[in-house]
Protein backbone atom coordinates (compact mmCIF):
# COMPACT_ATOMS: atom_id res chain seq x y z
CA UNK A 1 0.00 0.00 0.00
CA UNK A 2 3.01 2.06 1.01
CA UNK A 3 4.17 2.23 -2.58
CA UNK A 4 0.50 2.88 -4.21
CA UNK A 5 0.04 5.78 -1.83
CA UNK A 6 3.40 7.36 -3.18
CA UNK A 7 2.50 7.23 -6.57
CA UNK A 8 -1.41 8.13 -5.95
CA UNK A 9 0.88 11.07 -4.04
CA UNK A 10 2.92 11.99 -6.76
CA UNK A 11 0.43 11.98 -9.58
CA UNK A 12 -1.82 14.39 -7.06
CA UNK A 13 0.88 16.94 -6.32
CA UNK A 14 1.07 17.38 -9.89
CA UNK A 15 -2.53 18.28 -10.38
CA UNK A 16 -2.46 20.73 -7.85
CA UNK A 17 0.22 22.54 -7.65
CA UNK A 18 3.79 23.01 -9.91
CA UNK A 19 6.04 23.73 -6.85
CA UNK A 20 5.57 20.79 -4.38
CA UNK A 21 7.77 18.37 -2.05
CA UNK A 22 6.94 14.62 -1.76
CA UNK A 23 7.80 12.47 0.87
CA UNK A 24 7.32 9.48 3.03
CA UNK A 25 5.86 9.97 7.47
CA UNK A 26 7.18 7.79 9.84
CA UNK A 27 4.20 6.91 9.82
CA UNK A 28 4.05 5.16 6.40
CA UNK A 29 2.08 7.94 5.28
CA UNK A 30 2.91 10.28 2.06
CA UNK A 31 3.19 14.31 3.00
CA UNK A 32 2.92 16.73 -0.18
CA UNK A 33 3.85 20.11 0.61
CA UNK A 34 3.15 23.55 -1.69
CA UNK A 35 6.18 26.16 -0.10
CA UNK A 36 4.60 28.63 -2.28
CA UNK A 37 0.97 28.31 -1.45
CA UNK A 38 1.86 27.84 2.62
CA UNK A 39 -0.16 24.42 2.50
CA UNK A 40 0.15 20.88 3.01
CA UNK A 41 -1.30 17.91 2.15
CA UNK A 42 -1.29 14.39 3.67
CA UNK A 43 -2.66 10.41 2.59
CA UNK A 44 -2.06 7.92 5.22
CA UNK A 45 -3.96 4.38 5.31
CA UNK A 46 -7.67 4.27 6.82
CA UNK A 47 -9.13 1.85 8.89
CA UNK A 48 -10.33 0.22 4.84
CA UNK A 49 -8.32 -2.04 2.68
CA UNK A 50 -8.93 0.72 0.08
CA UNK A 51 -9.29 3.75 2.27
CA UNK A 52 -6.72 6.73 2.65
CA UNK A 53 -7.03 9.03 5.53
CA UNK A 54 -6.61 12.64 3.33
CA UNK A 55 -5.68 15.49 5.68
CA UNK A 56 -4.88 18.97 4.82
CA UNK A 57 -2.95 22.06 6.89
CA UNK A 58 -1.09 25.27 7.16
CA UNK A 59 2.92 25.66 6.77
CA UNK A 60 3.52 27.91 9.59
CA UNK A 61 6.29 31.16 9.13
CA UNK A 62 9.70 28.91 9.71
CA UNK A 63 8.56 26.15 7.52
CA UNK A 64 7.02 24.46 10.27
CA UNK A 65 3.38 22.62 9.98
CA UNK A 66 0.28 23.29 11.82
CA UNK A 67 -1.76 20.40 13.11
CA UNK A 68 -4.15 19.29 10.10
CA UNK A 69 -7.61 21.65 9.74
CA UNK A 70 -9.62 19.39 8.11
CA UNK A 71 -9.44 15.50 6.93
CA UNK A 72 -11.47 12.80 4.84
CA UNK A 73 -11.68 9.36 4.43
CA UNK A 74 -11.40 8.71 0.40
CA UNK A 75 -11.23 5.35 -1.15
CA UNK A 76 -7.93 4.58 -3.35
CA UNK A 77 -9.47 2.88 -5.96
CA UNK A 78 -11.72 6.37 -7.07
CA UNK A 79 -9.71 8.55 -9.86
CA UNK A 80 -7.29 11.22 -9.65
CA UNK A 81 -9.63 13.76 -10.36
CA UNK A 82 -12.13 12.48 -7.03
CA UNK A 83 -9.12 12.58 -5.07
CA UNK A 84 -8.11 15.90 -6.12
CA UNK A 85 -11.15 17.58 -5.66
CA UNK A 86 -11.29 16.54 -2.35
CA UNK A 87 -7.78 17.73 -1.78
CA UNK A 88 -8.85 21.03 -2.84
CA UNK A 89 -11.91 21.10 -0.52
CA UNK A 90 -9.68 20.42 2.72
CA UNK A 91 -7.69 23.01 1.54
CA UNK A 92 -10.59 25.44 0.78
CA UNK A 93 -11.25 24.14 4.49
CA UNK A 94 -7.89 24.82 5.82
CA UNK A 95 -7.59 28.25 4.55
CA UNK A 96 -10.84 29.54 5.43
CA UNK A 97 -10.10 28.70 9.07
CA UNK A 98 -6.65 30.13 8.93
CA UNK A 99 -8.22 33.75 7.67
CA UNK A 100 -9.50 35.95 10.30
CA UNK A 101 -13.17 36.22 10.92
CA UNK A 102 -14.59 38.49 12.45
CA UNK A 103 -13.35 41.74 14.27
CA UNK A 104 -10.21 41.05 16.35
CA UNK A 105 -9.45 42.32 19.98
CA UNK A 106 -6.36 43.94 19.26
CA UNK A 107 -4.75 46.55 21.68
CA UNK A 108 -5.04 49.72 20.27
CA UNK A 109 -7.78 49.26 18.00
CA UNK A 110 -10.42 51.74 17.21
CA UNK A 111 -14.25 51.68 18.36
CA UNK A 112 -17.44 52.65 16.88
CA UNK A 113 -16.46 56.05 17.30
CA UNK A 114 -13.70 56.10 15.06
CA UNK A 115 -11.55 56.88 18.80
CA UNK A 116 -8.77 54.53 19.59
CA UNK A 117 -9.06 52.54 22.29
CA UNK A 118 -6.82 52.00 25.41
CA UNK A 119 -6.13 48.70 26.48
CA UNK A 120 -6.28 48.14 29.81
CA UNK A 121 -3.24 47.58 31.50
CA UNK A 122 -2.94 46.70 35.20
CA UNK A 123 1.23 46.26 35.42
CA UNK A 124 2.67 44.53 37.53
CA UNK A 125 0.62 44.88 41.48
CA UNK A 126 1.37 43.02 44.25
CA UNK A 127 -2.46 41.30 45.45
CA UNK A 128 -3.31 41.22 48.53
CA UNK A 129 -3.27 37.68 49.25
CA UNK A 130 0.80 37.82 47.93
CA UNK A 131 1.15 40.63 50.73
CA UNK A 132 -0.40 37.84 52.83
CA UNK A 133 1.93 35.33 52.27
CA UNK A 134 4.81 37.27 52.18
CA UNK A 135 4.18 38.26 56.08
CA UNK A 136 3.56 35.13 57.07
CA UNK A 137 6.88 33.59 55.88
CA UNK A 138 8.64 36.91 57.33
CA UNK A 139 7.04 35.96 60.80
CA UNK A 140 8.10 32.35 60.23
CA UNK A 141 11.46 33.20 59.55
CA UNK A 142 11.43 36.15 62.51
CA UNK A 143 10.56 33.22 64.76
CA UNK A 144 13.30 31.36 63.69
CA UNK A 145 16.01 33.73 63.75
CA UNK A 146 14.38 34.58 67.67
CA UNK A 147 14.50 31.35 68.54
CA UNK A 148 17.66 30.25 67.87
CA UNK A 149 19.33 33.36 69.04
CA UNK A 150 17.36 32.63 72.52
CA UNK A 151 18.11 29.25 72.72
CA UNK A 152 21.42 28.45 70.59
Amino acid sequence: MSAQLRETAGELAEILWREHTVYRERSGGVVIRGEHVRRWISLAPAGGRDEVLVRAGRILDGGTTAPARSEAVVSLSASTGVLAATCRRLLAEAAADAAPVGPRAAPGRSNRSGKAVRPKCRGKHTSFGSWVILACLTGVVALYVYSTAMYG
